[in-house]
């Protein structure tokens, strides 16, 4: 075959380096916009935060002197420095066209956004921050009491090796038997030591620590608590220790003819049962909150509802004057140049980011107005193309703009996609979001009898006659998304 040389002309698409981190920044949630943010300020010295955390600490300059930091301007004064200008404004003498700022050039023409920054009050106390206290665990405590309690050094040996057996929840899952066997022999350690130290273990605080079983637990808390009728008492271990399983499963009928006692008597010992913890250690968990920052919130206005971005959470972001004055000097150097221009780019991103989360938001509030004033059961169908055919934006990007974006409303804080859902056929031809479906099951389940709940075949019936075709199979799958029991375990006395 021979080789030949051609010449072509073809058009095709192109994912410019901008137009990639506009997408990717879009995708991101706001915790993982700042840990890149955070990183870009580290790789780029043309760009740089106008709320800085640090701007209103105490520096000590090279020279040894202490700077104080700047007086914060009110928030309807412009007259400083760091005022910003409005958001899409073109200030004069920007470098939006290429060019760069002349020495005595203002830097608030490269502010990210027109957020003015909050004055503390008078009556703040900023002088020293609060520590956070130092969480005692449950290893801790419970040494603590052995302290007090125990005197010879092997005892507490002992009891420090039963203690540090045990679990997160404050269980002893390794058998004694398999302790015992792990023990050097020269130690001359018997079981029944072992045993002791259990026993000494299991009567600390939280009481039920130490147990073996659930079963276990359970006993030991019952037999510490107070004012409880020793008959009551009596009957509520014979079912921890013996018919727990039928507890569980609320099967009423076989306990009170294993106990030989009536509805009265089985409902005072599952009183005293429910009392108990059956995780006494989870108390002592070390488990750290996570708190999700809205993107968007909204409120009740004269003409609706509207939807606002939430500042905090919105960086502010402008070029360093002092690298711009150095790269003018310089005459276009080129490492400088393409940092410059990748900090415009940056700015921009951010700048098209939120402007799309707001646009989006407000077209998704203006089709669930119903939710908004009346709750979750007045949720209308939603998909993503109607969105994006309203904005005129494709598909995937309402999808990345609604990943792990979240918005404060009256009714709590909820992921963007949340207000997106399947629609159930109406008797009537209509539609009916599977949100408010849910919504309605949760009501239905809140409202019935303890004594004779509602069965997913009765609860499809129910909504049946509210004009919802909805299989029984359906409701389990609702019922078990809620996290709501199935209809034996939801029986009560």
């Amino acid at each position: 075959m021979k080789q030949t040389l051609q010449l072509r002309i073809s058009q095709h698409l192109a994912l410019t380096p901008q137009l990639q981190q506009s997408i990717r920044l879009l995708q991101l949630s706001t915790l993982e916009l700042h840990q890149e943010l955070e990183q870009i300020l580290s790789e780029n010295p043309m760009l740089e935060r106008v709320d800085d955390p640090l701007d209103h600490s105490v520096r000590l300059l090279a020279d040894g002197a202490v700077s104080a930091p700047a007086p914060t301007p009110a928030p309807g004064d412009s007259s400083g420095p760091e005022a910003a200008a409005p958001a899409g404004s073109e200030p004069e003498g920007s470098l939006e066209n290429g060019e760069t700022p002349d020495s005595g050039g203002n830097d608030s023409e490269w502010s990210f956004d027109d957020v003015a920054r909050t004055a503390k009050a008078p009556e703040d106390d900023d002088a020293r921050p609060q520590l956070e206290a130092h969480e005692v665990t449950l290893r801790e405590h419970l040494l603590e009491q052995m302290r007090l309690t125990v005197r010879e050094a092997r005892d507490r040996a002992l009891v420090e090796l039963i203690v540090d057996a045990l679990d997160e929840n404050g269980y002893l899952e390794e058998p004694l038997e398999e302790i015992h066997a792990r023990l050097p022999e020269e130690l001359g350690i018997e079981l029944d030591e072992l045993n002791v130290a259990l026993k000494l273990v299991q009567s600390f605080e939280p009481s039920g620590v130490g147990a073996r079983h659930a079963s276990e637990c359970l006993a030991l808390q019952i037999r510490r608590m107070p004012k409880v009728p020793l008959v009551t008492r009596r009957r509520a271990l014979q079912i921890v220790e013996n018919h727990l399983t039928l507890f569980a499963q609320r099967d009423f009928n076989k306990l009170k003819k294993a106990l030989d006692c009536d509805d009265e008597d089985l409902r005072e010992a599952q009183y005293v049962i429910r009392r108990c913890n059956p995780h006494p250690g989870a108390l002592y968990a070390s488990g750290s909150s996570d708190y999700v920052v809205p993107d968007v919130i909204v409120k009740k206005a004269k003409n609706g509802w509207q939807v606002t971005l939430n500042h905090d959470v919105m960086p502010r972001l402008r070029v360093n004057a002092m690298y711009a004055n150095i790269l003018k000097q310089s005459k276009g150097d080129g490492s400088l140049g393409s940092q410059l221009q990748e900090a415009k780019w940056l700015i921009k991103n951010m700048r098209q980011r939120f402007d799309t989360i707001l646009r989006v938001a407000q077209a998704i509030v203006d089709r669930q107005r119903n939710f908004f004033s009346h709750g979750a059961v007045a949720m209308r169908p939603l998909v993503l193309r109607e969105i994006a055919d309203t904005l005129g934006l494709h598909e995937s990007t309402i999808s990345r703009v609604t990943t792990q974006k979240y918005m404060l409303t009256p009714h709590g804080m909820f992921e963007l996609k949340y207000f997106f859902g399947s629609h159930v056929a109406t008797e009537a031809g209509g539609e009916a979001s599977s949100t408010a479906i849910r919504a309605l099951i949760k009501q239905l389940i809140g409202a019935e009898d303890p004594k004779n709940p509602f069965s997913d075949s009765k609860i499809a019936d129910m909504l049946g006659e509210q004009g919802m075709v909805v299989a029984r199979r359906t409701v389990a799958k609702y019922r078990e998304a809620l996290k709501i029991p199935p209809v034996n375990l939801r029986k009560s006395l």
